[in-house]
């Protein structure tokens, strides 16, 4: 099962670009692509995403949404100041969104990721060390530069971990959730998903919640 065509939902209709048409029918929102062989880089924002030539059928012009003009103010109304600035994410729920957003993941992907990890509790620690939200070790938070009971910190390297991971086995989703559950020697070793039922259950349990939400199909 993979997770191609799904990592660019998240981009607004009205955004220039185009449209990538993959093999497997599913169409992805990207600003452009670049082709290098056998390979081809879909590009958005200040990332790509870079995939097998095969992979991709072909490329559709994006429709242009024309803005909607903003109606002028009335210079005699009293508008009341707007900050500019966000609020910064505060709930694990608003963290796993603002990961997700920042890696070009769905965001019920690291929801569930969340969900099966640690029911959503910051301070959970594992019998194995495993720490916070996303359950990172000691040594792979270390590595991924994050302190792991900042809940913040732990969310956006989880989910950097878990983007990597899919990156390394092409998106292919079952690889990468057995790689983050059991880790990727794990995976390597076997070739696949390790014959362990606690990792089989576990990813078993987070595609029965993305098929609820419709983000992968069987």
């Amino acid at each position: 099962m993979r997770l191609i065509g799904l990592l660019f939902f998240l981009a607004g209709a009205a955004s220039a670009g185009e449209y990538a048409v993959l093999a497997s029918g599913a169409r992805m929102h990207i600003d452009r692509h670049e082709a290098d062989g056998a390979k081809v880089r879909l590009f958005h924002g200040t990332g790509f995403v870079e995939l097998d030539s095969a992979v991709v059928r072909g490329y559709e012009a994006d429709e242009h949404v024309a803005e909607v003009p903003v109606p002028v103010q009335d210079a005699a109304a009293t508008v009341a100041p707007v900050s500019s600035a966000a609020p910064a994410p505060s709930t694990p729920l608003e963290l796993a969104d603002a990961a997700a957003d920042r890696y070009g993941l769905p965001r019920e992907l690291v929801r569930s990721v969340i969900a099966a990890e640690s029911g959503f509790q910051p301070q959970a620690v594992s019998p194995k060390g495993a720490i916070g939200l996303m359950q990172l070790m000691p040594g792979t938070a270390h590595a991924l530069g994050a302190d792991p009971r900042d809940p913040a910190q732990n969310v956006d390297a989880g989910t950097r971990y878990l983007r990597d991971l899919l990156e390394k086995y092409n998106y292919g989703l079952r690889h990468a959730l057995a790689a983050y559950n059991a880790g990727p020697g794990a995976v390597d070793k076997f070739n696949g998903v390790p014959p362990y039922r606690e990792t089989i259950n576990y990813i078993g349990r987070i595609e029965k919640k993305l098929r609820a939400a419709e983000v992968i199909k069987q």
